[in-house]
């Protein structure tokens, strides 16, 4: 097969396949999706475990005692910040005795920092509002133009801790930034019928990707940020799916899909049920990630 009819992201792995290297990087990221930004930037210059597997929420991840001794060995922490880790990583990172990895150290990255957050609430927020992030909406991964940001910044973060292998970090990352400049092209072609569309969300996930694609939020089946729908909530959540002519209904898997095929099925809609994160374990990478988010969004190839 000619290398012209590679997609960019077949490209960019086809230029990483090498030999067995030592790792010089140690690397331990909370999420997957963090995880694939930076083995695209990284290669085999480090070595990354994700402390959240894909498929779980990341909201509530198992704290084992193997993730603080992953952290024990980490000479750099990316986290996604914003809170969204707050239930599971302080006593973890406590546990784990590493000095190079606390906050403020430069073994410390929260990837909010390289980001315009959205939804950063304007008034005092408290537990009965439900799983309000103070510091804004979390989930910007899920903008692959963010993720872009975030890939330069870890990249960056690695040539200040490892400057040896600093040119490799900034070809790779060059290489990824023009992989996924070309899929954005073609994302954007391809989710054009999403611009202006109502579509409901299970959680409120999916600020960042309705500001990249244009597709418009009009309700949310948790009642409240963390807090399960009762059956009067997805009432209305299913008048407001009529009224609005919605015919997506959008959750990850990690979520029951009870009533969102509920909402769907009453409202003539689509249920599209989503992984939340890149599979790396499976060696997914971040790009084949986002396109086949695109995919199940408009309705297959």
């Amino acid at each position: 097969m000619s290398l012209r009819l590679l997609r960019p992201w077949v490209l960019l792995a086809a230029l990483f396949v090498a030999g067995p290297a030592v790792a010089a990087v140690r690397v331990v990221t909370t999420v997957p999706d963090l995880a694939a930004l930076t083995l695209a930037v990284g290669g085999d210059d480090v070595h990354v475990v994700s402390m959240a597997r894909p498929g779980e929420d990341p909201h509530f991840v198992d704290a084992k005692p193997s993730l603080a001794l992953d952290l024990s060995r980490a000479d750099l922490l990316v986290l996604v910040g914003l809170d969204l880790e707050i239930g599971w990583l302080p006593p973890l990172l406590t546990g784990s005795r590493n000095a190079r990895i606390q906050r403020g150290a430069p073994g410390w990255l929260d990837a909010s920092t390289l980001v315009q957050v959205l939804e950063r609430p304007t008034a005092p927020v408290d537990r009965s509002m439900g799983d309000i992030h103070p510091g804004g909406n979390p989930h910007y991964l899920h903008d692959p133009r963010r993720a872009g940001l975030v890939a330069e910044g870890i990249a960056v973060r690695l040539a200040a801790i490892d400057p040896v292998h600093a040119a490799a970090y900034r070809a790779r990352t060059d290489a990824f930034r023009a992989a996924l400049d070309a899929e954005l092209l073609r994302w954007t072609e391809q989710a054009a019928s999403l611009r202006g569309a109502p579509v409901v969300a299970w959680h409120r996930s999916w600020a960042y990707l309705a500001d990249w694609l244009g597709f418009r939020i009009v309700a949310e089946l948790e009642p409240k940020p963390g807090i399960p729908p009762t059956p009067a909530h997805v009432a209305r959540v299913v008048g407001t799916a009529r009224a609005e002519n919605v015919r997506i209904v959008l959750q990850e898997s990690y979520f029951p899909t009870t009533n969102g095929r509920a909402v769907a099925e009453r409202a003539g809609a689509r249920l599209v049920v989503v992984p939340g994160c890149t599979d790396v374990a499976a060696g997914q990478t971040y790009l084949q990630h986002v396109d086949a988010l695109v995919v199940a969004l408009v309705g297959g190839r």
